[in-house]
């Protein structure tokens, strides 16, 4: 046949193992990308990527604002409609095909611009992201001190800065009516203020005006770049270091360091809980948060199934590439549906003990403040960087309590960090394997240097505000339209029943009950359910806001844009690739709606049934090109064999 040895080896994808990568160890059983060493590495971070700063900050306010532990159930129901099904389709997809989030479109290239979608918003949200993780290394180096920065009213504060109330008030001594007196005064003289008469003056905790003063020199808006924030710059430069070092050889370093970075968060929820639980006015805190108070009439609102079926979503990170990616990297028979049950369910309970371990403690700063919970709480980066450090401020030995919170914080961050940068990797991989197998050090630690360059806005005195638009805009409405076209596109167009047999081919036989449940949710509840959530967000749109600073109108517009960029490749793509077809218009579109012959299991031992007829014809077509080129079967037409 004319064909050399070397050229068939080359053909058959099989590879001298004195070639392996540093990613890629003797023992792994797919030679060109590797596997995980472990099960244990590969679940650990799986739960990393989904248990994020989210579930420290976001759960627990939505918990205590949508009826207290009356919020599980639709929490519990959207888990099993909208995050369960969605994490497992990507997690057997990833599995099955060993390609990331966009290789994977194989399988239906039409769609191939949702891969896209899902890196590229995946790229703008690790840019600001590791931003958050900068705040959290800075607070962790501020906490390194007798007295923490924050827990009073320092020389950097001003006429608003007061940790009590402050005002004036009517109060009767005797039977003489006095007029307006200082409400530090009635309280230093034990008297009681007359009811109504209390004249509150505007007044801005310590730790606030340390955030906004200190840790980020805020600017007035968007439109005030200022200068850039040299510290948080440098702490941004370390956070990028410490992920360019842990993922210099993929997951074969990554998977290491989530041994520590993966449990410590919970080691530190369980002191902070214990501890929190022995200070006055714990109960308080938890009976507002899940207990007595809870409310079951906020489950008429619509709002708080939303809220129940969005925060599922997004803790999840299901619809970012990261579940393809990191799945990816799993030998073909691992069980994937126990895997996405176990790693769901622990996300959730994990929501569920963060908010005991916090509001115990916002309990006890409620009590010492002489305040309602509802009244020292908010939401996103005012509780995790206003609310808390206060709190914490107020415990004995608070510098300690602070280092691990903000050590907990750190962690939380580079897991989620960790993965999504190995996903824009994993995507780099998938286009240029050879390049990769030889490169991928440098090119993840050129990667990184990137992205730290990309970050600088975020650390200007403007900086904040870029991180709230980039994430109002690219972690919404992009996510979801991804999320949709994906189950269409499995489901509808290449087929739920052919999804579930390449299921079996990796879990085994299930009996049809078994799918019942799956199908119905990946085929209509699922889908509709965020299709729903899509339309909702889309009526419900108002312009962003961070706190009472409104964006300004090219602001908002260049958010609008970033999302453009983002979905625009999903019919760009699609065009593209009927042209390219060849045939009709209607034979080009038939062609691309249908998984081409790579698609399938990536080794040649797990190519059984309708993948081993296509493996075979396309090894065929292969062998005669390379006998071709050497001659061997120059006479001979190749079209024969199309």
């Amino acid at each position: 046949m004319g064909i050399s040895l070397p050229g068939f080896l080359k053909c058959c994808g099989r590879t001298d193992s004195k070639d392996l990568g540093t990613h890629v160890e003797s023992t792994d059983e797919n030679k060109e990308r590797g596997n995980w060493s472990s099960k244990s590495e590969y679940l650990l971070s799986m739960v990393g990527y989904a248990v994020g700063l989210g579930n420290v900050w976001r759960f627990p306010y939505l918990t205590f604002q949508h009826g207290g532990g009356a919020f599980l159930i639709p929490y519990a129901i959207m888990l099993a409609l909208a995050g369960l099904p969605l994490f497992f389709l990507e997690c057997s997809l990833g599995q099955f095909s060993s390609l990331g989030p966009v290789a994977m479109w194989k399988v239906l290239p039409i769609f191939e611009g949702v891969g896209i979608t899902m890196v590229l918003i995946s790229t703008l949200v690790t840019i600001y992201y590791n931003v958050i993780i900068a705040y959290s290394l800075y607070y962790l180096f501020a906490s390194f001190t007798s007295i923490l920065p924050w827990s009073e009213c320092f020389e950097w504060a001003d006429e608003k800065c007061s940790k009590t109330p402050k005002g004036l008030c009517n109060v009767t001594i005797g039977e003489e009516d006095i007029g307006m007196v200082n409400l530090t005064w009635v309280k230093a003289n034990n008297y009681t203020c007359i009811a109504n008469s209390t004249l509150y003056l505007e007044t801005e905790l310590p730790s606030k005006q340390y955030w906004d003063k200190v840790a980020l020199r805020r600017s007035g808006g968007l439109h005030e770049t200022g200068n850039v924030v040299w510290y948080l710059a440098l702490c941004l430069l370390l956070a990028w270091i410490i992920i360019g070092a842990a993922l210099f050889k993929g997951i074969k370093s990554s998977g290491k360091v989530v041994y520590f970075t993966a449990i410590f968060p919970y080691a530190v929820l369980l002191i902070l809980l214990i501890r929190g639980a022995t200070l006055e006015g714990a109960y308080d805190g938890i009976s507002f948060y899940i207990g007595t108070q809870s409310d079951i009439s906020k489950l008429s609102n619509a709002d708080v199934w939303k809220d129940a079926a969005t925060q599922i979503f997004f803790s999840l990170s299901t619809a970012w590439g990261g579940l393809v990616a990191l799945s990816s990297y799993n030998k073909f028979h691992n069980n994937c549906y126990a895997d996405a049950i176990m790693v769901c369910i622990t996300n959730c309970l994990t929501s569920v003990f963060a908010g005991f371990a916090i509001f115990s403690i916002l309990g006890h700063m409620a009590f010492k403040a002489e305040k309602e919970v509802k009244d020292v709480v908010d939401s996103g980066f005012a509780l995790a960087f206003i609310a808390y450090p206060e709190a914490l401020s107020q415990l004995p030995v608070a510098p300690l309590w602070s280092i691990l919170f903000f050590f907990m914080l750190l962690t939380l961050g580079l897991d989620s960090q960790f993965a999504s940068v190995e996903t824009i990797t994993t995507t780099i991989h998938d286009a240029y394997p050879k390049v990769m197998k030889k490169m991928r050090g440098i090119i993840t630690v050129g990667a990184c240097i990137m992205f730290f360059l990309l970050g600088i806005l975020c650390v200007t005195q403007s900086g904040i505000y870029w991180v709230d638009l980039i994430d109002y805009f690219c972690a919404g409405w992009g996510i979801l339209i991804a999320a949709i076209l994906e189950l269409v596109g499995i489901c509808w167009i290449y087929g739920g029943n052919r999804f579930i047999e390449d299921i079996e081919m990796m879990i085994g036989k299930k009996h049809w009950i078994f799918w019942l449940w799956w199908r119905l949710c990946w085929f209509f509840l699922t889908p509709l359910l965020l299709t729903v959530i899509f339309i909702w967000s889309l009526v419900t749109f108002d312009t962003p806001k961070h706190g009472n600073v409104a964006y300004p109108s090219w602001g908002v517009a260049l958010g609008w844009c970033m999302i453009i960029f983002c979905i625009i490749w999903i019919p760009i793509l699609a065009v593209v690739k009927i042209i390219k077809a060849k045939g009709t218009l209607w034979e080009r579109f038939l062609k691309i709606c249908a998984p081409t012959p790579e698609w399938g299991p990536a080794l040649e031992q797990h190519r059984l049934g309708r993948y081993k007829i296509t493996d075979n014809l396309h090894k065929t077509r292969n062998a005669l090109e390379i006998a071709t080129i050497e001659g061997g079967l120059s006479g001979y037409d190749n079209k024969a064999f199309s």
